[in-house]
């Protein structure tokens, strides 16, 4: 479980196949002794276990297996040495719930359609897959590469969000560009709502 609230851009040291999954080792701010194997990691919205670590001029890294369905289904199939992820680690009873609940588990790709200035921010707009449509309420929440956003407009299926200058300094949003694919992740009250509704037409 996690609250979609970035800690670390990590970067990927190293991309390698193991038939048709992917091992990753990313570099990131996390210090080995504070890293658990069998631990889980958001990255760029997907949650995946830590199934090694080191230490790294930047603080440490680790490994994680990427199976061939995640890849599939994720922005992750595209990435390889040298391209960074947005990092948070699993939520611990206690800690501050800063964003909303995010589960790690993608509900689509979607893609930057629009990036206007707006003031000091950055006004993005995304297309998500049509079948997400449903799920997506303005001022309701939206997972985007891991990072918990706050839908400012829905037109069928594609939704606005603004972006803070410390939000795009925090995470790899400095360098969003049009066309680009991005994870998403609905929120899972949106989730459950729905399937009520649907359970009360049965």
């Amino acid at each position: 479980m996690f609250t979609g609230i970035i800690t670390s851009v990590g970067e990927i040291a190293a991309a390698e196949r193991r038939g048709d999954d992917l091992r990753l080792r990313i570099a990131c701010d996390y210090r080995p002794e504070t890293l658990v194997i069998g631990a889980s990691v958001a990255c760029s919205g997907v949650c995946l276990t830590v199934t090694d670590k080191g230490a790294h001029e930047r603080g440490g890294w680790f490994a994680a297996d990427v199976s061939h369905e995640t890849l599939t289904k994720t922005t992750l199939g595209g990435l390889g040495a040298g391209d960074r992820l947005n990092l948070e680690r699993a939520l611990k009873v206690g800690d501050e719930l800063g964003g909303h609940i995010v589960t790690g588990h993608v509900d689509g790709v979607g893609e930057i359609a629009g990036l206007a200035d707006d003031g000091e921010s950055l006004r993005v707009t995304v297309a998500a897959p049509p079948a997400l449509a449903r799920f997506i309420a303005a001022k309701g929440s939206m997972t985007m590469d891991g990072a918990s956003l706050t839908v400012n407009e829905v037109e069928g299926a594609r939704f606005g969000v603004n972006l803070i200058p410390h939000t795009r300094a925090a995470t790899t949003f400095g360098a969003l560009r049009l066309g680009q694919a991005v994870n998403l992740e609905i929120d899972v009250l949106a989730r459950y709502v729905a399937r009520l509704k649907e359970a009360e037409g049965l």
